[in-house]
């Protein structure tokens, strides 16, 4: 006997299922605000130079005027953002006069901000434009790097000390860091605290996704799994509605950061896993646990009845080898879980690659940044719901491999439509990110089925450090543009497709009992 059977005979997916999954999945939809928060907070407005305060009395009351005459224009007509005229051309004035050759120079008085979308970001706040463009993306980056640190040590922490107690930790982490890149002035700090915060997502979204799949029996996992995906959308829904209604960047900050206290308080209500519990030889707890578990369940007098052996004759024979101490070797010491871990390392890498590619510049679309992002958001709704839909009656291989390989045709395809088709480009682009949200959501849960629950924080921590390594390659690719506009496209759709088919060297988990130790899983 599993210990699935066991949860199926304390009510199955119950009261307590269904409430515990909606308190997990709730923080997991604010996570999202923050993983695209900075497609607003580092929104780039239009901008030009601060002219020289030399002005005729003619130009004080004309500010048009004095743009014309101390603004260089670009190619398409536009004042350029980073060059200004050493001496106001006052000849520019006079209609249909040009001047060549003329001496300019660097924005030296700072610059002026069209703020009538966004009355305030970092970039306007520090001055992240021109010469100081990259540091905009650094600050991603910096995020990006604190999700990498943050799935290696979170990953390690929920194997050693539970899945609970990393998970606490995050969300106060989360409202303290959050609160804090709000209030301090200096842009180095904030970068540490974006770091903080980066560490979180993985400390929630990996804790909440085990936690989940080990309180719920085999025929419920699929949907709770695919519900993690709906928590994600969600999210991105929410950032651009809030976003829309509160546009400076430090308030909206503090908006997406202060609901982590709210989670904080309740999360020590939840229980820790049962099965984490009795592979730790802290058999009375689990049974505790399960008690609650069954009188929320009704099955109060079920739940009575067991005592620390008739819960150990549940999963004696599948944790009768487990070892005590475990090693990220154990990834790779033995031959079905090292296929397993080479495998994903290329699945979730190229599959974050891909996704962050897409997501993370919505300016580029040349539409309404509220609009293209309440798209990038909607467009994972029917997304998902296929995804449901194949992964429970096709299978879990299936269904992440046709959604990657899907994905990176539309990416490849996309280069081929005209700049000025934007509406067609930017549909396609939303589409090829649905899938790879389902993708991503599919492979997350493909994951916890595939390792053993003696490794399975690790390995998902691994997963994920590799998906994180994808995530900060993401802006590198999109640099490659400067060279050859085709290159990131061509990356990040070729990519994708290489996931798609290293997923099909995995077995497939669709309503088999998870396994429990490495020696069963390589029987």
């Amino acid at each position: 006997m599993a210990f699935t059977d066991l949860l199926d005979a304390l009510g199955g997916v119950g009261r307590f299922q269904l409430v515990y999954t909606a308190l997990l999945l709730l923080p997991c939809s604010l996570l999202a605000c923050h993983n695209f928060l900075q497609n607003f907070t580092a929104a780039v407005p239009h901008h030009h130079c601060q002219g020289s305060d030399n002005r005729t009395e003619a130009t004080t009351n004309d500010s048009g005027a004095w743009l014309r005459a101390t603004i260089p224009l670009d190619q398409l007509g536009a004042p350029e953002p980073c060059r200004r005229f050493t001496e106001p051309q006052w000849a520019l004035l006079s209609p249909n006069t040009s001047v060549h050759g003329v001496a300019t120079e660097g924005c030296k008085d700072g610059w002026v901000y069209d703020r009538s979308v966004f009355p305030s970001t970092i970039v306007m706040e520090w001055d992240l434009v021109c010469e100081a463009r990259t540091f905009r993306d650094l600050a991603q980056s910096i995020y990006m790097a604190g999700v990498l640190v943050g799935a290696a040590v979170f990953g390690s922490l929920a194997d050693r000390l539970g899945r609970k107690a990393p998970l606490v930790w995050s969300y106060l982490q989360l409202a303290v860091s959050g609160a804090a890149a709000a209030y301090f002035g200096s842009f180095s700090v904030y970068c540490v605290f974006r770091f903080l915060m980066g560490m979180t997502f993985s400390g929630i979204i990996l804790n909440s996704l085990s936690l989940v799949v080990e309180w719920m029996p085999t025929q419920g996992r699929t949907v709770a799994g695919v519900l993690l995906g709906y928590a994600f959308t969600l999210g991105q829904l929410i950032l651009a509605g809030v976003a829309y209604l509160i546009r400076p960047w430090r308030w909206l900050q503090l908006a997406v950061s202060a609901p982590f206290l709210i989670f904080f308080l309740y999360s020590w209500w939840l229980p820790e896993s049962s099965r984490w519990l009795l592979l730790h030889g802290k058999s009375h707890l689990a049974v505790r646990n399960l008690r609650k578990v069954a009188a929320i369940n009704g099955r109060k007098e079920e739940g009575e009845r067991l005592t620390k052996e008739v819960v150990s004759s549940y999963i004696h024979s599948e944790f009768a080898s487990v070892r005590t101490s475990n090693s990220i070797l154990d990834l790779f010491r033995t031959p079905a879980i090292r296929k397993v871990t080479c495998c994903l390392m290329v699945v979730w890498f190229s599959n974050s690659l891909a996704y962050y590619g897409l997501a993370m510049d919505l300016q580029k679309f040349g539409l309404s940044i509220y609009l293209v992002q309440a798209l990038f958001g909607i467009i994972d709704i029917p997304a998902m719901l296929v995804a449901t839909t194949t992964m429970i009656y096709v299978g879990r291989r299936a269904t992440v491999a046709s959604f990657l390989i899907l994905a990176g045709l539309m990416v490849i395809a996309n280069m081929f439509v005209p700049e000025d088709m934007q509406t067609l480009r930017t549909a396609q682009a939303a589409l090829g990110k649905g899938c790879l949200a389902s993708s991503f959501i599919c492979v997350y849960l493909f994951t916890g089925e595939l390792y053993p629950t003696e490794i399975r924080q690790m390995g998902m921590g691994f997963a994920s450090v590799s998906a994180r390594l994808g995530g900060l390659a993401a802006p590198l690719v999109t640099t490659l543009g400067e060279f050859s506009a085709v290159l990131p496209s061509v990356g990040f759709g070729a990519t994708s497709i290489l996931a798609g088919l290293a997923v099909c060297f995995l077995a497939e988990t669709r309503n088999a009992p998870l396994v429990e130790t490495i020696a069963a899983m390589e029987r």
